[in-house]
């Protein structure tokens, strides 16, 4: 499968959507469902490479400019840095991993913040729940008229936990991942706040003061804008790293993701 992305347009909505509707062979109402609300949007996705390079190729040349992100690649890549300890140098962030594996990111090389929802796994519950019941009992009692009683139940419930998580995109390393529940925030030393949300926040505005070249964008933290970039195939809870991958390539065209390596 090989996803075809436009964003970046610069043209009016309703000339976009035209312009994806006619390399389509749709019609510009259903085109401009997919854009609704800006890019990047996933717009079509194809066995063949070939043929979302040529559609590709087609958008950018009419002013809409598109990409081709091919999910098994993506996955195939080494696996992003997944953080579980930091500490903040005077030139450089020292990351540690889940795994034991430590490096050091300058922050003159940072060049992209990005925030997203994510799943932190689920939990079980239970709720109670009154219903009524036909009771025979109470019906024969009453002459044969329909009587019903009150029965509580205990009903376990299935619910979704979410985190937030920050990825981290410096020029020639792989992904590093910041999730708010899993990390130690014993790094920000006398600074370290007394809740989780609190040491989140606060990690990314520093990130954010020591690396101010840096993009950022949390436009992820909404559930209507994963949908969008998604598209209909794909998942929020199943995609989020093509999600990331939609969003960083986007923002940094000029970038070989493929050769990122921490």
């Amino acid at each position: 499968m090989h996803l075809v992305v436009a964003f970046g347009w610069q043209k009016e909505e309703v000339a976009v959507a035209q312009t994806i509707a006619d390399a389509l062979g749709t019609v510009a109402f259903e085109a401009r469902q997919k854009i609704a609300g800006g890019g990047p949007a996933v717009l079509a996705c194809f066995a063949d490479p070939r043929q979302a390079e040529a559609l590709s190729g087609r958008l950018t040349g009419d002013g809409v400019p598109a990409l081709v992100v091919d999910p098994l690649a993506v996955r195939k890549r080494k696996p992003p840095f997944l953080v579980r300890r930091f500490g903040l140098g005077e030139q450089a962030l020292r990351v540690e991993s889940v795994t034991g594996e430590l490096g050091d990111i300058d922050y003159a090389t940072i060049d992209l913040l990005l925030v997203a929802i994510c799943s932190a796994g689920q939990i079980q519950t239970t709720a109670t729940v009154t219903k009524r019941k036909f009771s025979l009992g109470k019906t024969l009692l009453a002459g044969g008229m329909p009587m019903t009683r009150k029965v509580t139940l205990e009903q376990p419930q299935t619910s979704e936990v979410r985190d937030e998580t920050l990825w981290l995109y410096a020029r020639g390393r792989t992904p590093v991942i910041f999730n708010r529940a899993a990390m130690n925030y014993d790094g920000f030393g006398d600074a370290m706040q007394l809740t989780r949300d609190l040491n989140f926040a606060h990690l990314k505005n520093t990130l954010r003061r020591l690396a101010p070249q840096a993009g950022y964008d949390d436009r992820l933290l909404k559930r209507a804008t994963l949908v969008r970039v998604l598209g209909p195939t794909l998942s929020p809870e199943g995609d989020l790293d093509l999600a990331f991958e939609i969003l960083a390539r986007s923002l940094r065209p000029l970038t070989d993701f493929g050769a990122a390596s921490l």
